[in-house]
Order: C-alpha cells, then structure tokens, then sequence
C-alpha cells in the first residue's frame, strides 16, 4: 500500500532589499498536516547567522531526526514483539555532509548512537538482532544513498 506525506515549506521575503542583493533570509517555516509549524532555516554552517536562524531546524538536522526516529520507531515495534520493557530511548544521532568524489555536497553518513533503558534485563545478543532488524525495516535509512549505521551505547 502506498501512503501521501505532504507538508508545507513557506517562506516569504520583504526585508527590503531585491532578493538578487543576496542577503535574504533563509528562516522559513515547515507546517505539518496535524498542525504543527516548525521553524526552519539553513544551516549557520552553511549560511552565515543573521541570514540563516540557529534555532530553527535545518534540512540536515531534519534528515539525521528523520533516520534517528525512523531507526527507534521500528526498534520499539519489535522490542514489543519480543516482550521487552523500554523504559526510555535517547539517541543522539550524528550526521556527516560534506563533497562526494563528483563534486557534489551531500550527506556522508549517519551514525545512530541509540542508548536504551530496559526494564529489568534485556539480552545483548537480542537487542543487537533487533537493531539489525529496524535498520533494515527503517524505510527513511532504505531510502538514502549514504551509509547508517548504528552504535548502541551502553
């Protein structure tokens, strides 16, 4: 079964200055159909502050999410399968760009670093399968060209 996912990507000008001056600002707003805005912007790595917002969320950051909830998504479906007890899961996900061999800026690659909280115990070798599990059902990591993986912490 296929499925749509829309959201809206706004940006509006005004700033005073002719856009072909450069010196627009690339914070822009990200709406989600249940609601939700998010303020968005380039990266201030990539677009100097003031014309990019550090507190907004960048493209970037948005892929490294995107993989990092996808990957704990199907972790989590799986540990209910098996009967484990989550009390938490933090994953400070890390995220690479920078020029492939055409040239061509892009992501590198991700490294999740998942660190979960079992209640009571959880076999290492199963929590291990299951990574490799919801790494190959992730469909946000099937979906990219670069590497993933995934580094448990302890």
């Amino acid at each position: 079964m296929n499925h749509r996912h829309e959201a809206t990507v706004e940006w509006r000008g005004g700033q005073g200055e002719p856009l072909s001056a450069r010196r627009f600002s690339r914070a822009h707003r990200w709406h989600f159909d249940g609601g939700v805005t998010v303020p968005a912007s380039s990266s201030p790595l990539v677009v100097p502050v003031p014309l990019s917002d550090p507190a907004a969320v960048d493209p970037e950051e948005a892929l490294v999410a995107a993989l990092a909830s996808c990957h704990m998504m199907s972790f989590l479906h799986l540990a209910s399968r098996k009967a484990l007890d989550i009390a938490s899961y933090v994953d400070k996900a890390e995220g690479e760009t920078g020029r492939r061999a055409d040239g061509k800026t892009a992501m590198l690659s991700v490294v999740l670093h998942p660190q979960i909280e079992f209640v009571g115990e959880a076999d290492p070798a199963l929590v291990g399968e299951l990574h490799h599990e919801a790494h190959e059902l992730c469909y946000i990591a099937n979906s990219v060209n670069f590497p993933v993986t995934v580094e448990p912490l302890q």
